[in-house]
């Protein structure tokens, strides 16, 4: 098993329905609180799931800062034709002071109302809207049922890497 895709990486021809994808995005929020609470009791948020990788902590702000970017990225691509959306630096972003070193609570109280809000705009999405797309200027053109998977796969990928942390 390769610790940096402990679930393998994205399959851009991932066929999970939809519906599943919705509802692995839907469960991120108390999954992740589990495994955060979890790994700060044992005193282990300052870990790295493996050599040279990001601690639990820069994970738990990864996801935050990550799924608010898909966020939006969504509400562009449903209310403008064929956005194209400005991408950040990951690895950049979770060296930053916040990442590094600061409480995750805040984090997962993002993400837990973020999600309730994403998971409400997924599920009101028609079928059609699902084929809307976003332009990524690296990636190219994105629809938005790929990305749902994506972020589907996304949540699975980071709660692995915690669960690497023993």
């Amino acid at each position: 098993m390769d610790p940096r895709y402990p679930v393998g990486p994205f399959d851009p021809a991932d066929a999970t329905p939809l519906s599943e994808a919705i509802d692995r995005i839907a469960r991120l929020p108390g999954q992740l609180a589990d495994a955060a609470r979890d790994l700060e009791r044992r005193g282990q948020l300052d870990v790295p799931y493996r050599e040279g990788g990001w601690t639990a902590r820069q994970v738990v702000h990864h996801l935050a800062d990550s799924h608010l970017n898909s966020y939006t990225r969504f509400r562009l691509a449903l209310t403008e034709e064929r956005p194209t959306i400005k991408p950040y630096d990951e690895k950049r972003w979770a060296e930053l002071p916040d990442a590094k070193a600061g409480p995750v609570e805040p984090s997962l109280q993002l993400i837990e109302g973020l999600h309730a809000r994403w998971v409400d705009l997924l599920r009101g999405m028609s079928a059609s809207d699902f084929q809307k797309v976003f332009v990524h200027p690296e990636r190219g053109e994105m629809s938005l049922e790929r990305t749902v998977r994506l972020y589907a796969w996304h949540c699975r990928h980071h709660l692995a890497h915690l669960a690497l942390i023993k």
